[in-house]
């Protein structure tokens, strides 16, 4: 079927890179990347371009492994990656679903009417949203911790238009930073702890080069903040029941993933699903005292005369875990799926050996690890830290950690570079835009390589 293949073969795969099969390989991924990043503009979801392309990946994967009695190879190949996949998918679901939960709970909204309500200077806005960036997203996550601030700027600097977009820069720079210093900040240190390559603690002799990569551009851009207060209508936000318990629950699902991988050698999603199988219970608990909940806040509400009141607990609902769960991105778990199959299938064309042969044996391994930050502000920091991954180069772990701190801050050079600046291009449109975010680079650039030098002389 495929002739003009070489006969050549190991235990490990082919090497397909210089046949017409490898080469239509690379081309359908390069096609559906280019689909990806065109996002916006197309309104096409990332997820479709991908698991198409991963199939097409797969499917000529198979035929050419098959033609040549490798056949098990290919199938131990591609359930290699799928399990790789079912590990972060199932992770993400439980993280996705806690934080839908506390959203539900009006957690979020009492953080942003906490802010709100403070009446602070522009100045002070600037530098109170950019350090809860820093402090939650290492948490939370940074696409989450991002939207949250990006909402507290947008209202409080109403006819600021300058003020909104430096702002969000320094939020976007901000979030990456707080992401890079902890597994459960952004999905690249997720990976590379689930992959076993850096322990949980070692994460965080990243934060003193992750808190000099935010503070850098801050001092610079808060020099060009006005120092006003603006006036805004105050915000009465009032927390659902259970709000602070899942809060606790959600900690404690965090202490559970960490210790079935430190303590007992098991994977982190085996914690991660335990902590949801508690916020079920819990659930079930807050759904069937919801009648007796609800009848005693309206007696008191009755006998207050607090119309206000009444009318909000008629309209509310009981707590449904399942409608949580369903508010799960998809689009963004099928883009993992088909973005890790995609580079799965490469792999096993040969691809990423080359790649690693051509990044991490020809340049200076630091040296690659930096470059590897730079490509991660034009390629989403997800495929390049998988890539990454699946090519194994014999490094320490300083060089691992390097690498780790690099993808995760380098995305803040660009507004595209991160999926918190791409949501924020989205949030405050027209306002927080690439050319806008340019400007700023340089400064970004310079915090950016700070980072790196205090990462290689405080931990290398």
């Amino acid at each position: 079927m495929f002739p003009f293949l070489s006969e050549a073969a190991v235990a490990t795969g082919l090497d397909l890179t210089n046949t017409a099969a490898g080469a239509l390989a690379i081309t359908v991924f390069v096609i559906a990347y280019v689909l990806v990043i065109a996002e916006e503009s197309l309104h096409l979801q990332k997820s479709k371009p991908v698991l198409l392309a991963a199939g097409i990946i797969w499917i000529t994967v198979a035929l050419v492994y098959r033609e040549q009695g490798l056949s098990v190879v290919a199938e131990a190949a591609f359930r290699h990656s799928l399990l790789e996949y079912a590990e972060l998918f199932l992770f993400l679901m439980v993280a996705m679903t806690y934080i839908s939960t506390m959203e539900e709970r009006g957690l979020f909204d009492a953080l942003r009417g906490w802010i709100v309500n403070r009446g602070l200077s522009l100045r002070q806005v600037f530098w109170l949203t950019g350090l809860m960036s820093f402090v939650i997203s290492p948490v939370a996550d940074n696409l989450t911790t991002a939207l949250l601030m990006c909402a507290v700027v947008t209202k409080l600097g109403k006819g600021q238009p300058g003020f909104i977009a430096v702002s969000c820069i320094n939020i976007v720079i901000a979030a990456n930073a707080g992401g890079a210093f902890s597994p459960f900040g952004d999905i690249t240190t997720l990976m590379v702890w689930q992959k076993g390559v850096v322990e949980f603690s070692q994460f965080f002799s990243l934060f003193i080069p992750s808190l000099v990569n935010f503070m850098l551009p801050a001092v610079v851009m808060s020099l060009f903040i006005d120092n006003a207060r603006p006036q805004v209508e105050k915000e009465q936000i009032i927390l659902k029941r259970g709000a602070r318990r899942i809060v606790a629950l959600f900690l404690l699902t965090i202490i559970c993933a960490v210790s079935a991988h430190s303590m007992l050698g098991m994977p982190p999603v085996l914690g991660m699903m335990l902590g949801l199988g508690l916020l079920q219970f819990f659930a079930y608990y807050l759904r069937r005292s919801f009648p007796r909940s609800i009848a005693l806040k309206m007696a008191a509400a009755n006998a207050n005369g607090d119309d206000a009141q009444i009318a909000y607990l008629k309209g509310r609902q009981p707590f449904d875990i399942f409608s949580r769960i369903s508010m799960v991105e998809w689009d963004t778990m099928l883009f993992f799926y088909g973005l890790m199959l995609c580079i799965g299938g490469l792999a096993a064309m040969g691809y990423l050996a080359l790649a690693s042969e051509l990044i991490y044996q020809s340049l200076d391994v630091t040296l690659a690890n930096i470059s590897i930050g730079l490509l991660s502000a034009v390629v989403d920091n997800i495929p390049v830290m998988y890539a990454v991954l699946t090519m194994e180069p014999d490094m320490a772990v300083g060089q691992w950690l390097l690498v780790t701190l690099t993808a995760g801050v380098g995305g803040s050079l660009l507004s595209i570079g991160s999926a918190a600046g791409v949501a924020l291009m989205g949030q405050a449109r027209g306002i927080y835009t690439f050319s806008s975010h340019l400007k700023w680079t340089p400064v970004i650039l310079l915090g950016y390589f700070a980072s790196v030098a205090c990462h290689i002389w405080l931990n290398m």
